[in-house]
């Protein structure tokens, strides 16, 4: 999906890549942003919030085909074992230890320090922003210099499943809370050209829950896509707005599938249906 409004004249011109939040479902931006990459778009800035951080963050530091096919690389690392915190019993352990979330989020932070070639804004190709909840303030707040990891941490903080992350004395949860999908980032910093890369779940159909389990998602659902809708609908004139497909088969957005965070079944899959959707995409503008 494609929204254009013509005679914008603010904010310096350029590209930018939008990556969303949505836990394991983000290895289809991988896949987006390969064929991106091979099409030669190459985006001026990059925001990212929650899952979409670290794709972010990782295309930021390499912004080439070679750099997506790392990235779908860190993706079997990002749902193994030992990244999202081991056996059930691991995990029941650290609850009790915590008392509020499934991981420590240590194995996280070792794997971007090994798999990001750098970890600080600063040292990134592309100008890279991301996107957390903070908890003191009940606002978003936005990370663009100093130390990488942290901010990456702190935007994909999922509540109940890692930790808050403390950065100067404020603690931070999930940029998703907040800004799942940060379009209005790029657009105010005059992006005149954005390319949305999502896990797919503004495509899925909102339904009235049945079960009990299904009001949450409902509801957040809701959330997220209102500010995403309302962010859409107030891009200025001027400013082409690609919103791209995944090629996923579309599903009721109430699903067991939004609690499993880590399937790695789906990674591999997901990535090659959400290339081969964004490569007949791109082809379909020219």
């Amino acid at each position: 999906m494609a929204v254009r409004k013509s005679g914008y004249t603010g904010g310096m011109a350029g590209s930018a890549f939008v990556f969303g939040g949505g836990g394991v479902l983000g290895a289809a931006e991988a896949g987006m942003a390969g064929a991106l990459l091979e099409a030669g778009m190459v985006p001026d800035l990059i925001c990212g919030t929650s899952i979409g951080a670290i794709n972010g963050a990782a295309l930021a530091a390499d912004p080439t085909p070679d750099g997506a096919q790392n990235l779908v690389a860190m993706w079997g690392e990002l749902a193994a074992d030992g990244v999202l915190g081991g056996s059930l019993l691991g995990r029941l352990v650290e609850i009790v230890r915590s008392g509020t979330s499934l991981h420590d989020g240590e194995d996280l932070r070792r794997l971007l320090h090994e798999r990001f070639p750098v970890h600080t804004f600063e040292e990134l190709l592309v100008p890279f922003h991301c996107v957390a909840a903070s908890i003191e303030g009940a606002r978003e707040h936005w990370f663009s210099c100093g130390d990488l990891i942290d901010a990456v941490l702190a935007s994909c903080a999922l509540p109940g499943v890692f930790p808050p992350v403390c950065i100067a004395g404020e603690h931070f949860f999930d940029g998703g809370l907040v800004n799942s999908i940060p379009l209005a980032r790029a657009v105010q910093a005059g992006a005149d050209t954005v390319w949305v890369l999502h896990v797919g779940r503004v495509e899925e159909a909102l339904t009235v829950p049945r079960f009990p389990w299904e009001v949450a998602f409902v509801a957040f659902e809701i959330a997220r896509r209102h500010r995403f809708h309302t962010d859409l609908s107030d891009v200025p004139d001027g400013v082409t707005v690609h919103v791209l497909p995944t090629g996923l088969p579309q599903r009721p957005a109430a699903t067991w599938s939004n609690l499993r965070y880590r399937d790695r079944r789906r990674i591999e899959w997901s990535v090659q249906r959400a290339y081969e959707a964004t490569r007949d995409y791109l082809a379909a503008l020219t």
